[in-house]
Protein backbone atom coordinates (compact mmCIF):
# COMPACT_ATOMS: atom_id res chain seq x y z
CA UNK A 1 0.00 0.00 0.00
CA UNK A 2 1.68 3.26 -1.12
CA UNK A 3 1.95 5.99 1.51
CA UNK A 4 3.07 8.62 -0.96
CA UNK A 5 1.01 10.39 -3.63
CA UNK A 6 1.31 9.62 -7.31
CA UNK A 7 2.42 12.47 -9.57
CA UNK A 8 -1.18 12.90 -10.78
CA UNK A 9 -2.55 13.08 -7.22
CA UNK A 10 0.19 15.52 -6.25
CA UNK A 11 -0.76 17.76 -9.17
CA UNK A 12 -4.41 17.68 -8.04
CA UNK A 13 -3.29 18.56 -4.53
CA UNK A 14 -1.20 21.54 -5.66
CA UNK A 15 -4.00 22.84 -7.89
CA UNK A 16 -6.60 22.49 -5.14
CA UNK A 17 -4.43 24.21 -2.51
CA UNK A 18 -3.91 27.20 -4.79
CA UNK A 19 -7.58 27.27 -5.83
CA UNK A 20 -9.06 27.37 -2.33
CA UNK A 21 -6.43 29.76 -1.02
CA UNK A 22 -7.18 32.24 -3.80
CA UNK A 23 -10.88 31.65 -4.53
CA UNK A 24 -12.36 30.59 -1.20
CA UNK A 25 -10.47 31.86 1.86
CA UNK A 26 -12.08 31.82 5.30
CA UNK A 27 -13.33 35.34 4.66
CA UNK A 28 -15.67 33.81 2.06
CA UNK A 29 -17.21 31.52 4.70
CA UNK A 30 -17.55 34.47 7.06
CA UNK A 31 -19.34 36.44 4.34
CA UNK A 32 -21.76 33.59 3.66
CA UNK A 33 -22.52 33.42 7.38
CA UNK A 34 -22.87 37.14 8.00
CA UNK A 35 -25.12 37.76 4.98
CA UNK A 36 -27.36 34.76 5.81
CA UNK A 37 -26.78 33.51 2.28
CA UNK A 38 -29.76 31.37 1.20
CA UNK A 39 -27.58 28.69 -0.41
CA UNK A 40 -24.74 28.70 2.07
CA UNK A 41 -22.18 28.21 -0.70
CA UNK A 42 -21.12 29.90 -3.93
CA UNK A 43 -22.73 28.41 -7.02
CA UNK A 44 -20.26 30.17 -9.31
CA UNK A 45 -17.38 28.67 -7.34
CA UNK A 46 -19.03 25.23 -7.60
CA UNK A 47 -19.17 25.58 -11.39
CA UNK A 48 -15.47 26.41 -11.41
CA UNK A 49 -14.78 23.26 -9.42
CA UNK A 50 -16.84 21.27 -11.91
CA UNK A 51 -14.80 22.78 -14.75
CA UNK A 52 -11.64 21.54 -13.01
CA UNK A 53 -13.09 18.02 -13.12
CA UNK A 54 -13.35 17.47 -9.36
CA UNK A 55 -17.04 16.57 -9.50
CA UNK A 56 -16.25 13.60 -11.73
CA UNK A 57 -13.48 11.90 -9.76
CA UNK A 58 -15.82 9.08 -8.67
CA UNK A 59 -17.87 8.95 -11.88
CA UNK A 60 -17.13 6.46 -14.70
CA UNK A 61 -15.75 7.88 -17.93
CA UNK A 62 -18.78 6.82 -19.98
CA UNK A 63 -20.94 9.12 -17.83
CA UNK A 64 -18.62 12.08 -18.24
CA UNK A 65 -16.32 11.56 -15.25
CA UNK A 66 -12.64 10.67 -14.94
CA UNK A 67 -12.93 7.81 -12.40
CA UNK A 68 -9.77 9.22 -10.82
CA UNK A 69 -10.58 7.71 -7.45
CA UNK A 70 -10.97 8.41 -3.76
CA UNK A 71 -7.33 9.41 -3.24
CA UNK A 72 -7.66 12.18 -5.81
CA UNK A 73 -10.87 13.54 -4.30
CA UNK A 74 -9.31 13.37 -0.83
CA UNK A 75 -6.60 15.82 -1.98
CA UNK A 76 -9.31 18.28 -2.97
CA UNK A 77 -11.12 17.73 0.33
CA UNK A 78 -7.93 18.30 2.32
CA UNK A 79 -7.31 21.57 0.50
CA UNK A 80 -10.91 22.63 1.12
CA UNK A 81 -10.44 21.84 4.80
CA UNK A 82 -7.60 24.33 5.06
CA UNK A 83 -9.92 27.24 4.24
CA UNK A 84 -13.10 25.65 5.67
CA UNK A 85 -14.65 26.08 2.22
CA UNK A 86 -18.41 25.53 2.10
CA UNK A 87 -18.99 23.35 -0.96
CA UNK A 88 -21.19 20.40 -2.04
CA UNK A 89 -18.10 18.22 -2.52
CA UNK A 90 -19.05 15.75 0.19
CA UNK A 91 -22.78 15.62 -0.50
CA UNK A 92 -22.68 15.61 -4.29
CA UNK A 93 -19.23 14.75 -5.68
CA UNK A 94 -18.74 11.95 -3.14
CA UNK A 95 -22.02 10.67 -1.71
CA UNK A 96 -24.25 11.40 -4.70
CA UNK A 97 -21.74 10.29 -7.31
CA UNK A 98 -20.81 7.10 -5.42
CA UNK A 99 -24.39 6.01 -4.74
CA UNK A 100 -25.44 6.55 -8.34
CA UNK A 101 -22.33 4.92 -9.79
CA UNK A 102 -22.53 1.86 -7.52
CA UNK A 103 -26.30 1.35 -7.30
CA UNK A 104 -27.89 3.13 -10.25
CA UNK A 105 -29.33 1.45 -13.31
CA UNK A 106 -27.91 2.35 -16.71
CA UNK A 107 -30.81 4.74 -17.32
CA UNK A 108 -30.40 6.37 -13.90
CA UNK A 109 -26.69 6.88 -14.44
CA UNK A 110 -27.20 8.35 -17.90
CA UNK A 111 -29.90 10.69 -16.62
CA UNK A 112 -28.18 11.91 -13.45
CA UNK A 113 -24.40 11.60 -13.59
CA UNK A 114 -23.59 13.88 -16.55
CA UNK A 115 -25.55 16.69 -14.87
CA UNK A 116 -23.77 16.02 -11.59
CA UNK A 117 -20.37 16.15 -13.28
CA UNK A 118 -21.29 19.40 -15.02
CA UNK A 119 -22.15 20.97 -11.67
CA UNK A 120 -25.77 21.44 -12.73
CA UNK A 121 -27.47 19.05 -10.28
CA UNK A 122 -26.94 18.75 -6.54
CA UNK A 123 -27.58 15.65 -4.42
CA UNK A 124 -27.99 14.95 -0.72
CA UNK A 125 -28.04 11.69 1.22
CA UNK A 126 -30.96 11.57 3.67
CA UNK A 127 -29.81 8.87 6.10
CA UNK A 128 -29.65 9.86 9.75
CA UNK A 129 -32.75 9.75 11.95
CA UNK A 130 -31.22 10.24 15.40
CA UNK A 131 -28.85 12.70 17.04
CA UNK A 132 -25.96 10.24 16.67
CA UNK A 133 -24.66 8.32 13.67
CA UNK A 134 -26.54 5.02 13.35
CA UNK A 135 -26.66 3.97 9.69
CA UNK A 136 -28.76 0.85 10.29
CA UNK A 137 -31.35 2.61 12.45
CA UNK A 138 -33.91 3.35 9.74
CA UNK A 139 -37.58 3.83 10.60
CA UNK A 140 -38.59 5.85 7.53
CA UNK A 141 -41.15 3.65 5.78
CA UNK A 142 -41.38 2.92 2.06
CA UNK A 143 -44.79 1.57 1.04
CA UNK A 144 -45.45 0.05 -2.35
CA UNK A 145 -47.78 2.21 -4.45
CA UNK A 146 -48.47 0.81 -7.91
CA UNK A 147 -45.17 0.69 -9.76
CA UNK A 148 -43.45 2.96 -7.26
CA UNK A 149 -43.14 3.67 -3.54
CA UNK A 150 -44.36 6.30 -1.11
CA UNK A 151 -41.96 7.37 1.64
CA UNK A 152 -42.87 8.67 5.09
CA UNK A 153 -40.54 9.66 7.90
CA UNK A 154 -38.07 12.29 9.04
CA UNK A 155 -34.34 12.68 8.41
CA UNK A 156 -31.90 14.83 10.35
CA UNK A 157 -28.55 16.40 9.52
CA UNK A 158 -28.95 15.99 5.75
CA UNK A 159 -25.80 17.60 4.35
CA UNK A 160 -26.76 20.27 1.77
CA UNK A 161 -30.33 19.01 2.01
CA UNK A 162 -31.85 22.47 1.67
CA UNK A 163 -30.21 23.12 -1.72
CA UNK A 164 -30.21 19.61 -3.23
CA UNK A 165 -32.15 18.98 -6.42
CA UNK A 166 -32.39 15.25 -5.70
CA UNK A 167 -32.48 13.45 -2.36
CA UNK A 168 -31.15 9.92 -1.99
CA UNK A 169 -33.25 8.51 0.85
CA UNK A 170 -32.60 5.38 2.90
CA UNK A 171 -35.98 3.89 3.82
CA UNK A 172 -37.23 0.61 5.22
CA UNK A 173 -39.03 -1.82 2.92
CA UNK A 174 -38.95 -4.74 5.37
CA UNK A 175 -37.71 -5.76 8.81
CA UNK A 176 -37.50 -3.88 12.09
CA UNK A 177 -35.99 -0.46 12.74
CA UNK A 178 -32.45 -1.63 13.58
CA UNK A 179 -32.18 -4.47 11.05
CA UNK A 180 -29.38 -4.19 8.48
CA UNK A 181 -31.56 -6.01 5.98
CA UNK A 182 -34.67 -4.39 4.64
CA UNK A 183 -33.14 -0.98 3.85
CA UNK A 184 -33.66 0.35 0.31
CA UNK A 185 -32.32 3.48 -1.36
CA UNK A 186 -34.65 5.83 -3.25
CA UNK A 187 -34.30 8.82 -5.52
CA UNK A 188 -36.69 11.58 -4.45
CA UNK A 189 -37.08 14.89 -6.22
CA UNK A 190 -36.46 17.56 -3.61
CA UNK A 191 -39.42 19.65 -4.78
CA UNK A 192 -41.82 16.70 -4.95
CA UNK A 193 -45.15 16.60 -3.18
CA UNK A 194 -44.77 15.44 0.41
CA UNK A 195 -41.19 16.73 0.87
CA UNK A 196 -40.54 19.44 3.46
CA UNK A 197 -37.03 20.76 3.99
CA UNK A 198 -35.93 22.97 6.89
CA UNK A 199 -32.44 24.35 6.94
CA UNK A 200 -30.42 23.66 10.07
CA UNK A 201 -28.07 26.46 11.13
CA UNK A 202 -24.84 24.74 12.14
CA UNK A 203 -22.25 26.03 14.60
CA UNK A 204 -19.57 25.84 11.89
CA UNK A 205 -21.68 27.85 9.40
CA UNK A 206 -21.90 24.93 6.99
CA UNK A 207 -25.01 23.44 5.38
CA UNK A 208 -27.47 20.83 6.64
CA UNK A 209 -31.23 20.35 6.78
CA UNK A 210 -34.06 18.42 8.37
CA UNK A 211 -36.17 16.61 5.78
CA UNK A 212 -39.72 15.42 6.39
CA UNK A 213 -41.37 12.97 4.01
CA UNK A 214 -45.17 12.62 3.98
CA UNK A 215 -46.01 10.11 1.28
CA UNK A 216 -43.32 11.47 -1.06
CA UNK A 217 -42.84 9.48 -4.30
CA UNK A 218 -39.57 7.58 -4.53
CA UNK A 219 -37.79 5.68 -7.29
CA UNK A 220 -35.78 2.64 -6.23
CA UNK A 221 -32.00 3.03 -6.50
CA UNK A 222 -30.26 -0.33 -6.40
CA UNK A 223 -31.68 -3.60 -5.03
CA UNK A 224 -34.80 -3.63 -2.89
CA UNK A 225 -33.86 -4.54 0.72
CA UNK A 226 -30.18 -4.40 -0.26
CA UNK A 227 -29.23 -0.79 0.45
CA UNK A 228 -27.11 -1.41 3.56
CA UNK A 229 -24.18 -3.02 1.76
CA UNK A 230 -24.05 -0.15 -0.73
CA UNK A 231 -24.27 2.38 2.09
CA UNK A 232 -21.37 0.69 3.90
CA UNK A 233 -19.09 1.16 0.91
CA UNK A 234 -20.15 4.73 0.24
CA UNK A 235 -20.02 5.78 3.88
CA UNK A 236 -16.47 4.47 4.17
CA UNK A 237 -15.52 6.63 1.21
CA UNK A 238 -17.18 9.58 2.93
CA UNK A 239 -15.41 8.87 6.23
CA UNK A 240 -12.01 8.70 4.56
CA UNK A 241 -12.53 11.89 2.56
CA UNK A 242 -14.01 13.73 5.52
CA UNK A 243 -10.96 12.62 7.49
CA UNK A 244 -8.85 14.18 4.73
CA UNK A 245 -10.78 17.44 5.07
CA UNK A 246 -10.28 17.33 8.83
CA UNK A 247 -6.57 16.74 8.26
CA UNK A 248 -6.46 19.90 6.17
CA UNK A 249 -8.23 21.89 8.88
CA UNK A 250 -5.93 20.53 11.59
CA UNK A 251 -2.84 21.33 9.51
CA UNK A 252 -3.98 24.88 8.89
CA UNK A 253 -4.86 25.46 12.55
CA UNK A 254 -1.45 24.11 13.55
CA UNK A 255 0.46 26.28 11.07
CA UNK A 256 -1.43 29.41 12.11
CA UNK A 257 -0.74 28.63 15.77
CA UNK A 258 2.99 28.08 15.19
CA UNK A 259 3.17 31.40 13.33
CA UNK A 260 1.46 33.12 16.24
CA UNK A 261 3.95 31.54 18.67
CA UNK A 262 6.73 33.09 16.57
CA UNK A 263 5.10 36.51 16.35
CA UNK A 264 3.70 37.01 19.87
CA UNK A 265 6.21 38.48 22.30
CA UNK A 266 6.15 38.21 26.09
CA UNK A 267 8.90 39.30 28.47
CA UNK A 268 10.79 40.48 25.40
CA UNK A 269 10.91 37.08 23.65
CA UNK A 270 8.65 35.08 21.33
CA UNK A 271 6.30 32.86 23.32
CA UNK A 272 7.27 30.01 21.00
CA UNK A 273 10.59 29.89 22.85
CA UNK A 274 8.82 28.67 26.01
CA UNK A 275 9.47 24.98 26.50
CA UNK A 276 5.90 24.07 27.50
CA UNK A 277 4.49 25.59 24.31
CA UNK A 278 7.16 23.86 22.23
CA UNK A 279 6.06 20.52 23.66
CA UNK A 280 2.40 21.20 22.86
CA UNK A 281 3.26 22.25 19.31
CA UNK A 282 5.39 19.14 18.85
CA UNK A 283 2.51 16.94 19.95
CA UNK A 284 0.21 18.55 17.38
CA UNK A 285 2.79 18.03 14.65
CA UNK A 286 3.19 14.34 15.49
CA UNK A 287 -0.55 13.72 15.60
CA UNK A 288 -1.03 15.42 12.23
CA UNK A 289 1.63 13.25 10.59
CA UNK A 290 0.12 10.05 11.98
CA UNK A 291 -3.29 11.22 10.75
CA UNK A 292 -1.87 11.90 7.29
CA UNK A 293 -0.61 8.32 7.04
CA UNK A 294 -3.91 6.84 8.20
CA UNK A 295 -5.92 8.94 5.74
CA UNK A 296 -3.73 7.98 2.80
CA UNK A 297 -3.86 4.32 3.82
CA UNK A 298 -7.66 4.39 3.94
CA UNK A 299 -8.00 6.16 0.59
CA UNK A 300 -5.52 3.83 -1.11
CA UNK A 301 -7.35 0.77 0.24
CA UNK A 302 -10.68 2.12 -1.03
CA UNK A 303 -9.22 2.66 -4.49
CA UNK A 304 -7.56 -0.76 -4.53
CA UNK A 305 -10.57 -2.64 -3.15
CA UNK A 306 -8.68 -4.15 -0.22
CA UNK A 307 -10.25 -6.39 2.39
CA UNK A 308 -9.38 -3.99 5.21
CA UNK A 309 -11.06 -0.89 3.79
CA UNK A 310 -13.73 -0.66 6.49
CA UNK A 311 -11.21 -0.91 9.33
CA UNK A 312 -8.88 1.63 7.73
CA UNK A 313 -11.72 4.07 7.06
CA UNK A 314 -12.76 3.89 10.72
CA UNK A 315 -9.14 4.25 11.81
CA UNK A 316 -8.73 7.38 9.68
CA UNK A 317 -11.97 8.97 10.88
CA UNK A 318 -11.25 8.24 14.54
CA UNK A 319 -7.70 9.58 14.30
CA UNK A 320 -8.72 12.68 12.35
CA UNK A 321 -11.46 13.42 14.88
CA UNK A 322 -8.99 13.31 17.77
CA UNK A 323 -6.36 15.33 15.90
CA UNK A 324 -8.68 18.13 14.79
CA UNK A 325 -10.14 18.30 18.30
CA UNK A 326 -6.62 18.71 19.68
CA UNK A 327 -5.48 21.28 17.12
CA UNK A 328 -8.70 23.28 17.32
CA UNK A 329 -8.53 23.47 21.12
CA UNK A 330 -4.80 24.17 21.28
CA UNK A 331 -5.06 26.80 18.57
CA UNK A 332 -7.61 28.79 20.52
CA UNK A 333 -5.80 28.34 23.85
CA UNK A 334 -2.36 29.31 22.55
CA UNK A 335 -3.79 32.41 20.89
CA UNK A 336 -5.08 33.43 24.30
CA UNK A 337 -7.89 35.97 24.62
CA UNK A 338 -7.89 36.96 20.96
CA UNK A 339 -8.48 33.31 20.03
CA UNK A 340 -11.85 33.48 21.77
CA UNK A 341 -13.09 36.38 19.63
CA UNK A 342 -15.11 36.03 16.45
CA UNK A 343 -12.87 38.57 14.76
CA UNK A 344 -9.97 36.09 14.78
CA UNK A 345 -10.23 33.14 12.41
CA UNK A 346 -8.67 30.47 14.64
CA UNK A 347 -11.99 29.90 16.39
CA UNK A 348 -13.59 28.78 13.13
CA UNK A 349 -11.42 25.66 13.21
CA UNK A 350 -12.62 24.70 16.70
CA UNK A 351 -16.23 25.06 15.58
CA UNK A 352 -15.62 23.01 12.45
CA UNK A 353 -14.00 20.31 14.55
CA UNK A 354 -17.15 19.82 16.62
CA UNK A 355 -19.39 19.26 13.60
CA UNK A 356 -16.93 17.18 11.58
CA UNK A 357 -16.27 14.90 14.56
CA UNK A 358 -19.95 13.92 14.74
CA UNK A 359 -20.50 13.54 11.00
CA UNK A 360 -20.61 9.86 9.90
CA UNK A 361 -19.55 8.69 13.34
CA UNK A 362 -17.37 10.24 16.02
CA UNK A 363 -14.11 8.83 17.37
CA UNK A 364 -15.87 6.59 19.91
CA UNK A 365 -18.15 5.14 17.22
CA UNK A 366 -15.22 4.29 15.00
CA UNK A 367 -13.00 2.89 17.71
CA UNK A 368 -15.84 0.54 18.61
CA UNK A 369 -16.38 -0.35 14.95
CA UNK A 370 -12.65 -0.89 14.40
CA UNK A 371 -12.48 -3.24 17.37
CA UNK A 372 -15.52 -5.18 16.19
CA UNK A 373 -14.09 -5.54 12.69
CA UNK A 374 -10.90 -6.97 14.16
CA UNK A 375 -12.86 -9.46 16.25
CA UNK A 376 -12.65 -7.86 19.69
Amino acid sequence: MPLVLSSEAQMVRDTALAFFRERSPITALRRLRDTNDADGFSRSLWREMADLGWTGFLVPEDQGGSDFGVTGLAQVMEAAGRTLAATPLLSTALLGASLLALAGSADQKDAQLPLLVAGERLFALALEETSRHAPARIATAAVKDGTGYRLSGEKTFVLDGHVADVLIVAARTSGDRDDRTGVTLFLVQADAFGVTRTRTIMVDSRNAARVRLDGAPGIVLGPVDGGSDILDTVLDRARACLAAEMLGSASEAFERTVQYLKDRKQFGVAIGSFQALKHRAAQMFCEIEVTRSSVLAACSALDDGGNDTAALASLAKAKASDTLYLCGNEGVQMHGGIGMTDEHEIGFFLKRARVAQATFGDAAFHRDRYAALLGY
